[in-house]
């Protein structure tokens, strides 16, 4: 086993020690574990994916942060082939949602994901894909 050390906000480890609480983890360290683990298994089962797809990504982010907006419509701007449709939701005085529904090659997509991901001001970027559902069954 390795020691490691790390920074974060207090708001944030406050939040996961209530989640590990909730959870019934008698250990900070198992549930930083765990979701370490969750993470990968996230990463590497998206990397997997091949071929094309339908997908939402849904995009977390601190509207006040400079050039936070105009980076995220740069990046959908240059995907916009890949894009179907964008809703932004104003969720309080401090952040925004940007649901993003996209259908193309899986690789585009977690380009796109991946560089909303990169942006300073962006907090959260979850993507959920499915097959294109040209293969179900209409009896």
């Amino acid at each position: 086993m390795m020691r490691i050390s790390m920074s974060l906000p207090k708001k944030l480890l406050h939040e996961f020690d209530e989640v590990l609480k909730d959870r019934g983890y008698q250990s900070r360290s198992k549930g930083i574990r765990d979701a370490l683990k969750d993470y990968i298994v996230r990463y590497q089962w998206m990397n997997e994916m091949e071929g094309e797809r339908i997908g939402v990504i849904a995009v977390i982010f601190d509207h006040h942060y400079t050039g936070v907006m105009e980076d995220l419509a740069d990046i959908q701007h240059d995907y916009r082939e890949a894009i179907n449709s964008v809703m932004h939701v104003h969720m309080t005085d401090k952040y925004c949602l940007e649901v993003i529904v996209v259908r193309e090659d899986v690789d585009k997509i977690r380009n796109l994901t991946e560089k909303m991901m990169r942006l300073k001001g962006v907090e959260h970027v979850r993507l959920t894909s499915t097959a294109t559902g040209e293969h179900i069954d209409h009896d």
